[in-house]
């Protein structure tokens, strides 16, 4: 697959996670968010919980799963930590999230990936 679907297909993923994220009752405040050391897909928040969600779109959610690896998400905790002073409020609950999106299936929200 070369670079340029790749991208889109990223950015359709990103899309389905933030519509799924929404009917979940949460409130998409960015995508794609960017810092020196790392990227956020989406930030989001329900009530009192920011999350910042890595999306992983594959063939099966096992390769899905495998995607997600301790330096991807270091690189995640290292642009969360950066962002949070931007979206967060006081009270709030942060966490790392994960969103595998896989073909004929129903997304997978996996909540609080990250315990560094």
């Amino acid at each position: 697959m070369n670079r340029r679907a790749a991208e889109q297909r990223g950015r359709g993923a990103e899309t389905l996670a933030c519509w799924y994220l929404r009917l979940k009752g949460w409130q998409i405040l960015a995508r794609r968010a960017r810092v020196p050391g790392g990227e956020v897909d989406i930030v989001a928040r329900r009530g009192h919980t920011l999350a910042f969600v890595e999306v992983k779109a594959r063939a099966t959610e096992g390769a899905a799963a495998y995607s997600l690896d301790d330096y991807r998400l270091r690189r995640v905790a290292v642009a969360a930590e950066r962002l949070a002073p931007r979206y967060m409020r006081v009270g709030d609950d942060i966490r790392i999230d994960a969103l595998f999106i896989v073909p004929r299936s129903w997304p997978r929200h996996l909540t609080n990936v990250w315990q560094g």
